[in-house]
């Protein structure tokens, strides 16, 4: 693709799924693992970025792939090609998944809203209906606007970071040096890093989300470099967060558990200005998933079961999509709202189940995206395969050591 001002025009036109998906992945858990990653081990796992950055680069890139030639949904061709039973079985499981990880979103921007002085009895329904009426009420060239400004906002942690004033040599050093420290807090932190990269919904969203953008096959080339660039950017954010608190919180020997408590210890080490920032991160991480997965889960739900679905539609036209975005949203307000309310339970069971359906999604994925007479000429290569089932069966692995992990916890 050369760079001219004509296909400059045409990226432009065509960036916004590939930003989106992989930004979203920096979600309030997300952001948590890089804290207590950053506080507990300093800059050890900065070299695991890498390989997390080529995985999801591989992965993100088949779905594009597959939206573009095929102009059909993940969940689509899933059904098309296994069977409406192991469709309905998968869907199920993913709705049920997604609902813990959108109480997860909501948890975050409760969190994020405390640190500022206000109630989650304030800010939880305000935030819902903010995301209610974006996507119900807006257009998917609207909304997938407000989408990349709030990808924009992620580099408050860039700010943080550099206001942590970190010994940058040091950690260029450690980011391209692998090391190893065989403890099991070590060895699952790194597990816990490398699980939050890759989730079930993340393949769905962005297959639906180029289908609906409506890029052909001879855009393609663009679309690759959105999903590149996203995934690049997202785990720079993510080295960020991890240096931004190893510089302080590591440094000084604070322990955390959420990205909350890494905001509030970010004041005294770094300033108040750092833990504003840190905050609002938070909040609009929080928030901005919060949009994305009840819509991501919503998209393939109605494509499997081959209901009317997209942004563009409203109630009358697609009710099921906008039904099943709307109970979403407003289950996971709700059950933030109960006092005493398990929380963390919730969390974790939505851990496991998105980390028991993640290797038949990615299996699936690699049958479809090899089968020619789906993708003619636009298979993959054979050193391209080699790539994506060594990532395949690293995921596998590494997801099922934390499935274990978060059963036995």
């Amino acid at each position: 693709m050369k760079f001219n001002k004509k296909s400059i025009l045409l990226f432009l036109s065509v960036i916004g799924p590939g930003i989106i998906t992989a930004n979203v992945d920096n979600d309030a858990g997300g952001i948590a693992t890089y804290s207590v990653a950053g506080a507990s081990f300093g800059y050890s796992l900065l070299w695991t970025l890498i390989p997390i950055t080529v995985a999801l680069v591989v992965v993100q890139e088949m779905c594009a792939r597959m939206g573009v030639v095929s102009g059909k949904s993940l969940a689509d061709m899933i059904r098309e090609n296994f069977g409406v039973k192991i469709t309905a079985y998968l869907m199920l499981f993913l709705v049920l998944a997604d609902l813990g990880n959108t109480v997860a979103e909501f948890a975050g921007w409760a969190s994020s809203m405390e640190i500022f002085g206000i109630s989650k009895y304030i800010s939880v329904p305000i935030g819902a209906f903010l995301v209610w009426w974006l996507v119900v009420k807006g257009t998917y060239k609207f909304v997938e606007k407000i989408f990349l400004i709030a990808c924009t906002i992620y580099m408050t942690y860039i700010v943080s970071a550099f206001l942590a004033h970190p010994p940058w040599g040091e950690i260029m050093v450690a980011t391209v040096t692998p090391s190893f420290e065989f403890k099991p807090s070590y060895l699952m932190m790194i597990v816990g890093v490398v699980g939050t990269t890759i989730a079930p919904w993340m393949q769905f969203y962005i297959q639906s989300a180029v289908v609906e953008k409506g890029i052909r096959i001879e855009n393609y080339n663009a679309s690759r470099i959105d999903v590149i660039l996203g995934c690049v950017l997202t785990d720079v954010v993510a080295f960020f967060i991890i240096v931004a608190c190893g510089a302080t919180m590591f440094a000084h020997g604070i322990h955390i558990n959420d990205a909350k408590d890494a905001a509030v210890s970010l004041a005294p080490l770094a300033g108040k200005y750092a833990s504003a920032l840190f905050a609002i991160g938070l909040a609009n991480a929080s928030l901005f998933s919060a949009s994305i997965l009840p819509l991501a889960t919503a998209y393939y739900v109605c494509e499997a079961m081959g209901w009317e679905s997209g942004v563009d539609h409203d109630f009358k036209s697609a009710p099921q999509f906008m039904w099943l975005y709307t109970g979403l949203i407003v289950l996971g307000a709700l059950i933030i709202l109960i006092p005493n309310a398990p929380l963390i339970a919730i969390m974790l069971i939505s851990q496991v189940v998105n980390g028991a359906l993640l290797p038949f999604v990615l299996i699936f994925m690699l049958i479809l995206i090899n089968n020619k007479d789906l993708m003619g000429e636009y298979v993959n290569t054979r050193f391209f395969n080699s790539i994506a089932w060594v990532t395949v069966v690293v995921m596998i692995v590494l997801t099922l050591v934390l499935v274990v992990q978060t059963i036995l916890q």
